[in-house]
């Protein structure tokens, strides 16, 4: 091969080359704006996500504090129940403990010995 033939080959070459690097440089500037654009996509779903969690998560508190409040309202119920059964049948009571005081008395201390074996274990 003749050196005019080398140096057309060698500018062929060269040619090609700089194709190359140009075609390389513009596929890396390409892949640079995909991983931005694909960060940024995952960047909205994420957020998305968190917003929903924060919906559930206040809905959640919501629902606690309504069952708190109606656990709260069934107790001051219940308490009123006892206080006035108790008041409705403390006379009964008195009167029955007025009639039998020995037998009143031997209750007493049963539920107390009761309540003593049971405290002790």
């Amino acid at each position: 091969m003749s050196a005019t033939g080398k140096a057309a080959a060698n500018q062929d070459i060269e040619a090609r080359l700089s194709t190359l690097r140009t075609d390389l440089e513009t596929l890396q500037k390409d892949l640079r704006a995909l991983a931005g654009d694909v960060s940024g996509v995952a960047s909205a779903q994420a957020r998305d996500a968190l917003k929903k969690a924060e919906g559930v998560a206040e809905r959640a508190y919501q629902l606690a504090e309504e069952t708190a409040a109606q656990a709260s309202r069934s107790a001051f119920e219940a308490a009123e129940d006892v206080e006035e059964w108790a008041a409705e049948n403390a006379e009964t009571l008195r009167a029955t403990v007025r009639e039998q005081p020995l037998t009143s008395l031997a209750i007493a201390a049963g539920v107390g010995a009761f309540l003593a074996m049971l405290l002790r274990r």
